[in-house]
């Protein structure tokens, strides 16, 4: 199966936190992890600690995101985030 493949709704579902989809939309919508955890009042470690285990999860339904873009790609297939917060 390709990414062309795979459709909204369609997509296996890493089953995120509500707080690691909290504080992956704030880092998406933020200019750095700086800021995101700032803004969320937390050590920028925890934020670095979400991020690696939505990227974990993501890995284990076959859907990688190594980058922020392909973080942001998964985030808006899967309802997390609108274009129109970016």
């Amino acid at each position: 199966m390709t990414v062309l493949d795979i459709r909204i709704g369609d997509a296996p579902d890493p089953r995120l936190s509500a707080r690691e989809i909290e504080v992956l939309t704030a880092w998406l919508i933020s200019d750095s992890k700086a800021e995101a955890s700032r803004s969320l009042y937390l050590a920028m470690g925890t934020v670095n600690t979400h991020l690696t285990r939505i990227r974990a999860k993501y890995s284990a339904v076959g859907r990688s995101a190594p980058t922020k873009a392909t973080l942001l790609a998964r985030a808006l297939q899967d309802g997390f985030i609108d274009i129109d917060q970016l």
